[in-house]
């Protein structure tokens, strides 16, 4: 005598004698993921990771222009960061990537010459700083100037979360000599890594520990 049994979750189907019941279940369809599905779950968590380093950690840049010849040339790809002046000042001698006061959809890349406090004077080609440190000045010894042709002497005041900054090449740079001082906020971050070409990768590359010669 057989039996039947209806079983809520399945349509099961039962067969039983006196020796053995079979049960077979339904297996339910495997749901196929459709392809586009890992693609767009890789992109959202790409985004949820790049756009916070991006935005606020590093961000990559390419050198286009001569003004920071040798230091940088044009087409190096360099990592800056952006989160090391939130806890420091600029130093003298660091290499900043900035936003072009004149334009804010530009980056220009400099070197920080003059820092908040000083009075800076160009001179024959010669740059001196004074500050409290230095009541009588102090000449740059700045080994990394690729050329600076001797031109009018000029002097700049630098105020709170003020930078005086120029490019190395300083005959061929667009810099606080022709538009002004630039301030804290336009600065990005420094550089911090130089990645190509490969045969010049390094960290902080450009970057000086400026010395001077003090003025009696």
């Amino acid at each position: 005598m057989s039996k039947s049994l209806d079983l809520e979750e399945t349509a099961d189907v039962v067969t039983s004698n006196a020796d053995a019941a079979v049960v077979t279940r339904k297996q339910a369809p495997e749901k196929k993921e459709h392809p586009l599905a890992e693609i767009v779950r890789f992109a959202i968590l790409a985004i949820i990771i790049v756009v916070p380093i991006r935005m606020f950690i590093a961000q990559p840049f390419i050198v286009s222009g001569a003004s920071m010849d040798n230091t940088f040339e044009n087409g190096q790809y360099l990592i800056v960061d952006q989160l090391t002046y939130y806890f420091e000042e600029p130093s003298r001698g660091d290499v900043i990537i900035f936003r072009y006061p004149r334009d804010p959809s530009k980056f220009f890349i400099k070197r920080v010459i003059g820092l908040p406090g000083d009075t800076l004077a160009i001179e024959d080609s010669k740059v001196v700083i004074t500050n409290e440190d230095y009541p009588t000045g102090f000449i740059l010894d700045e080994p990394y100037v690729k050329s600076m042709a001797i031109a009018a002497p000029m002097t700049e005041v630098l105020g709170p979360r003020e930078y005086f900054v120029m490019g190395d090449n300083r005959d061929q740079s667009s810099d606080s000599r022709v538009w002004g001082v630039l301030q804290k906020e336009r600065i990005v971050g420094r550089a911090w890594a130089r990645l190509f070409p490969p045969q010049q990768m390094d960290f902080l590359p450009g970057k000086a520990e400026i010395e001077g010669t003090i003025i009696q």
